[in-house]
């Protein structure tokens, strides 16, 4: 039974790892690859090719982040470098890991609960500060479209939540 497997090379991990160091300017405890943001990282001949998804086609931060790919790439000498945006598949809070949705708690904000093709909200979020679950829903939208504003019934204290998308 041949099993071969796929080894990484080395330019390509690094490439990732650079990725992984480049903040989200809204919530800076996550990088771009704890969002599941970059979708891909090639090499040919013309150079470095970076697949980026932003989380809403809309999202104002697309151009900096771009740049922030760009320059990051650069200052390390991967070049010459390509970023493109690619809408198709629609970025999903699935794409999240496990990691950044600690990270998101422990910043304040109640990480995602759920499926992503459920456009409802949960009856209960729990609260990132006290861990209650006796929390009210006081707006749909938050600081952010990708976000709800809730109230903690327990600590009496407002927090964020990252709605599956």
């Amino acid at each position: 039974m041949d099993q071969t497997l796929t080894v990484m090379p080395a330019q390509l991990r690094a490439v990732w790892k650079l990725m992984a160091t480049i903040s989200d300017p809204e919530i800076p405890v996550l990088t771009l690859t704890d969002l599941g943001m970059v979708r891909s990282v090639e090499h040919d001949d013309d150079g470095w090719h970076i697949g980026f998804t932003p989380t809403w086609s809309g999202c104002p931060a697309t151009a900096f982040l771009q740049k922030a790919i760009h320059d990051t790439m650069t200052a390390h000498g991967y070049t010459p470098v390509r970023v493109s945006v690619q809408l198709h598949p629609a970025w999903t809070t699935a794409w999240m890991s496990d990691e950044a949705k600690v990270r998101l708690r422990e910043y304040g904000i109640s990480p995602p609960v759920g499926h992503s093709c459920s456009a409802e909200l949960p009856e209960h979020v729990e609260c990132p500060r006290c861990g209650s679950q006796r929390t009210t829903l006081i707006s749909e939208f938050g600081s952010t479209a990708c976000k709800a504003l809730w109230r903690c019934e327990s600590c009496r204290e407002p927090f964020d939540y990252f709605k599956c998308i």
